[in-house]
């Protein structure tokens, strides 16, 4: 849960200097006349939501911590026919990313009348030239129809890479805005970045776009992917109770993502509410004793005659983790197989009480990584990325594009990787969860 006691100082936003430049968008500046707005200079979204908080933060004269308001602005910092903009993707897939680098074009090319776009090939990856990944020119006919597939359009790769000889390329090349989509590994790659080009004194904006259907970027309310990975996930639940219900003592396990946060688990099992148990990393769970989870599997297939299970990747690490833990490129730990493993127990403990059980288990987490958007992110994405767009040309720099209280916002970087966001058991949302499965709110033994 993220930290809404914030100072000045942890919101404050990075600016390459003065605007000066009048936009060529053509917005209005009032109300009333049926033309959208630009975005005043000043204006922010609160971090707190309840009136009476607010309120009490007013009367007692205490800093009301808000985020800058993201939005085109009536005067900006680069001049479109002199500006020349990079985009990359970085770490795992995720469902948007090719609308995002579509929309980011659309944008600059018509709306800025920026034509100098380039892709980065292959994440960070492609800014070290003895890989020999030459950039892709971007424009709108290169990126025609790419939002209706899967996967990143410039491909992506994990690991870090020399910042030196990133800033390095960018300098060569003459970029003048980096848009970086990616999740945590990206955005504090984006940071390095960005300190980088500030301890140089260069005018580069830095521009993240929050991807990651984990949804576990800290003060953004949700990230681009999400609903499609939980809906891809539904479908996976709709065959797992298809199979338990055709079997005596059928039991349904579905393995999705999710490595530090539940959220795709939370959410898939509230899309399609046949779900009867939620494993997620935040909330611990035993397996036997008299409150672990198999005495309540038992009694849910003694009572109904199957059962459906949804497991979120990191979910349970501890029941089966070794002393030697191995680390991916990206330097995050490489979790165990929790969903065989929960499998393999399950069996052994009906057999171990002679009680006969009829297991199926499925895994889709790369079904859900690599399908096009759905209608709802789609939509989201565009909304980012003409965002970080806007961000950029209007001079912002070091930030990444959020939402927070339904109102798109400009995070510091560096807030935006200072924590992690998880699913909290004491928000609505895993109460709905509780509610819709019936499953006990903790399974653990005292």
């Amino acid at each position: 849960m993220e930290n809404l006691n914030l100072s000045e100082k942890d919101l404050t936003v990075s600016r390459l200097g003065d605007t000066r430049i009048d936009s060529p968008l053509g917005l209005s500046t009032h109300y009333g006349d049926l033309i959208a707005n630009y975005i005043e200079e000043n204006a922010s979204v609160t971090l707190l939501q309840d009136r009476d908080e607010i309120i009490r933060c007013v009367k007692n004269k205490k800093f009301l911590a808000a985020f800058v308001q993201a939005g085109p602005r009536k005067k900006i910092f680069f001049d479109p026919k002199h500006t020349t903009a990079a985009i990359v993707t970085c770490g795992g897939l995720s469902p948007g990313i090719n609308n995002v680098i579509r929309a980011s074009v659309m944008e600059l090319y018509y709306r800025y009348g920026v034509k100098a776009i380039w892709g980065i090939q292959y994440g960070f990856r492609g800014f070290n030239p003895t890989h020999g990944l030459e950039p892709k020119k971007l424009t709108p006919e290169i990126v025609k129809g790419i939002h209706e597939l899967g996967g990143s359009f410039l491909g992506s790769s994990r690991g870090p890479q020399d910042i030196g000889e990133i800033v390095d390329r960018l300098e060569q090349m003459k970029v003048d805005m980096l848009f970086a989509i990616g999740g945590d590994g990206t955005l504090h790659g984006a940071e390095a970045i960005h300190r980088e080009v500030m301890k140089r004194n260069l005018k580069i904006a830095i521009v993240g776009v929050p991807k990651t259907i984990d949804n576990d970027i800290a003060y953004v309310e949700k990230t681009f992917g999400l609903e499609t990975a939980f809906s891809v996930a539904a479908e996976a639940i709709r065959s797992a109770h298809t199979e338990a219900i055709g079997a005596p003592n059928g039991i349904g396990i579905v393995k999705v993502m999710g490595r530090y946060s539940g959220f795709i688990a939370a959410n898939a099992a509230l899309a399609l509410n046949e779900v009867n148990f939620v494993l997620v990393p935040e909330v611990p769970f035993d397996l036997e004793g008299p409150k672990g989870l198999f005495p309540h599997l038992k009694k849910r297939l003694q009572d109904k005659g199957h059962a459906v299970i949804i497991i979120a990747e990191g979910a349970g690490q501890e029941l089966l983790q070794s002393d030697v833990m191995q680390r991916d490129k990206s330097g995050n730990l490489k979790l165990k197989d929790v969903g065989l493993f929960l499998k393999q127990a399950i069996a052994a403990y009906f057999k171990s009480i002679q009680m006969d059980v009829n297991l199926k288990y499925i895994d889709p987490s790369y079904l859900v990584r690599a399908v096009a958007a759905n209608a709802h992110d789609a939509i989201y994405c565009v909304q980012l990325a003409q965002n970080a767009v806007h961000a950029g040309m209007a001079g912002f720099t070091g930030v990444v594009v959020g939402r927070w209280n339904n109102q798109f916002t400009l995070v510091p970087l560096k807030l935006a990787i200072s924590e992690r966001k998880f699913l909290n058991p004491e928000d609505p949302l895993w109460l709905t969860v509780i509610e819709a499965t019936g499953q006990p709110f903790k399974m653990i033994n005292e």
